[in-house]
């Protein structure tokens, strides 16, 4: 949970805002508080993309999956806004870690809690089902473990069955080892396709590994459609069952039904050990706004007082009118039994997690694009170059960007490795960064040996991927917006020996940058763009001093790749996001 910031609005709609909760690709998510006195999570559309058709539809269906889906283990629906900016919608706020962070932070489930788990999912999916909805989107990520047992969350790609326009041809939904087969090869999604992700979701929870490996998004899929589930080490019985949700064909999976009965369970998740450990120990929540400006969350004075409408007035019996802006969307349409009515014009705690939060990662093919040292073009693998892809339009062209950046400025963000074994296994570390700013779309993006992707640790290359998400689902090019990326070493380096000064100083610049390319150049297939460290990357200093990036093994530790937004000067970048990777034995 964070704080809010200056820029933050101070109230949604009726709703008090009391804290930050997350972010995603689609926009902010924010702790809110009815005049009722009801905590909410309300996820707020970014107004970068409130003028794109595509992201309005998908986030209108989530109001309206998640509406539709009125069960004990997902969070209900409270309120929206869908028809003007700002686009929002509320539901019910639920403490308590996901599935990832409890596996990331206390190690792999026992499997009698597995087991209880198994069957606790199962259920949930089965009264999914029973609207006529598939999730589409379960992985660990997306199961709230709440103190009465699991939550399932994040409905913006889920379909009813009715619904067979599922994405533009090419494009797989879901996330990489928890997207079935047959949705990878054929974009067949159904009921069976949940039982995959469902089996994959418990794989990870009682291995605390991926279920097909890590690395780039094809390798995974290449797994999941040709390789096992890794189950090393998981009871006999428990691996059978998982082994059988993820069966290669849909046919041969079992029914939820069956789950649940193979699990064999004989008490409540919310009274196993195990569990009730996990869920015991939750973040105290503000319950109004003089508790959220004492713990922190809510700057002092920040903000408008409540409008005259929720104000109360002297004398016994005041009832409040409501607020022009605000429709409850508690009661069906009576127009129509699944849509939103209209609304009238008007440090982070990993163990809090709001409902509303998207994070989707959806399937496509990596494209290589190499720039050239010294600025003098790109020769890209399998596409053309930035500047050939680039629209010919004159925002376009106003928008050209440098042939590089300076590394003139002071620069404060450290990626370090995970001090989980876990995590520190599979190269996962966290970001520390100081005034980045939020990108128009979901940055999605990675570090991976350019020659072992299957290694934790880079030896002598890095292979960097990065894409907005979604931007396949464009109709038309968007303008250009252009990404360097900037890898720094752990400690300030000797431009003459190009090793670090013997006395160690942690690094304080910008280090190693690539040209800067437009994040745009394969929209159409939703490809990302690759660069190599070392070969890609030189340091820019003013006077025109320009020093060739130094090979890793020269620093061994945790390096920082930051990804900037490149303006009309070389001079004129802002941080939009923060990775790393970790040199040496992890």
């Amino acid at each position: 949970m964070d704080a809010l910031k200056a820029q933050d609005p101070t109230r949604i709609g009726a709703y008090t805002l009391l804290a930050r909760l997350g972010a995603g690709g689609m926009g902010q998510v924010y702790l809110g508080r009815s005049p009722g006195g009801r905590l909410v999570a309300l996820k707020v559309i970014r107004d970068e993309i409130t003028d794109h058709p595509e992201a309005l539809a998908r986030f209108r269906r989530e109001a309206e999956t998640v509406r539709a889906v009125r069960s004990a283990y997902t969070a209900n629906l409270i309120d929206a806004s869908l028809d003007a900016a700002p686009y929002w919608l509320a539901t019910e706020y639920v403490a308590g870690p996901t599935l990832s962070k409890a596996v990331g932070r206390g190690g792999p489930f026992p499997a009698d809690s597995v087991k209880r788990l198994f069957a606790a999912l199962a259920e949930a999916l089965a009264s999914v089902h029973a609207y006529g909805v598939t999730h589409r989107d379960l992985k660990p990520q997306n199961v709230i473990l709440s103190p009465q047992g699991p939550l399932l969350i994040d409905f913006g790609i889920a379909r009813g069955a009715a619904d067979t326009a599922l994405t533009q041809t090419g494009l797989t939904p879901g996330t990489p080892g928890y997207t079935a087969p047959e949705v990878l090869i054929r974009n067949q999604v159904g009921p069976a396709a949940d039982v995959f992700a469902l089996g994959a979701t418990l794989a990870y929870a009682v291995t605390g590994r991926p279920p097909y490996g890590s690395g780039p998004t094809h390798a995974v899929s290449y797994r999941v459609v040709h390789e096992e589930i890794d189950v090393d080490g998981v009871d006999t019985e428990l691996a059978a069952l998982i082994q059988a949700c993820v069966a290669k064909e849909p046919d041969r999976r079992p029914g939820l039904d069956t789950v649940i009965a193979r699990c064999a369970v004989s008490s409540a998740l919310a009274e196993d050990t195990f569990y009730r450990r996990l869920t015991g120990d939750i973040e105290a929540v503000p319950q109004d706004l003089p508790a959220a400006v004492a713990a922190g969350l809510v700057p002092p004075g920040h903000g408008a007082p409540i409008p005259p409408a929720y104000q109360p007035t002297a004398g016994p019996g005041y009832v409040p009118t409501a607020s022009p802006g605000y429709v409850p969307t508690l009661a069906p349409s009576p127009t129509s039994p699944t849509a939103v009515p209209e609304q009238r014009p008007s440090r982070r705690t990993p163990w809090v997690v709001a409902i509303a939060v998207a994070v989707v990662m959806g399937t496509a093919s990596a494209v290589a694009l190499r720039a050239l040292d010294g600025g003098e073009g790109s020769q890209e693998k399998g596409g053309a170059s930035p500047s050939a892809s680039a629209s010919p339009t004159a925002s376009a062209a106003a928008q050209e960007a440098p042939d590089h950046i300076l590394n003139d400025r002071i620069s404060r963000d450290y990626w370090t490795l995970s001090t989980d074994p876990v995590e520190a296994e599979h190269g996962i570390g966290a970001c520390r960064q100081i005034g980045a700013v939020s990108p128009p779309e979901e940055l999605q993006y990675g570090v991976d040996d350019a020659d072992d992707p299957e290694s934790s640790t880079v030896a002598e290359r890095a292979k960097i991927t990065f894409r907005f998400k979604y931007a396949e689902l464009k109709t038309e090019k968007p303008g250009p917006y252009y990404v360097s990326v900037g890898v720094k070493p752990p400690h300030e380096i000797d431009a003459e020996t190009r090793k670090p000064y013997e006395v160690l100083m942690e690094s304080k610049n910008i280090g190693y940058t690539s040209k800067p390319v437009d994040i745009y150049t394969y929209w159409k297939d939703g490809g990302y763009i690759e660069l190599t460290y070392p070969d890609d990357f030189q340091s820019h200093f003013p006077q025109g001093k320009v020093y060739p990036a130094i090979p890793v093994a020269n620093d061994p530790g945790d390096w920082t790749a930051v990804f900037y937004h490149v303006k009309g000067s070389p001079d004129d970048y802002e941080s939009i996001g923060c990775t790393g990777f970790r040199v040496g034995s992890s």
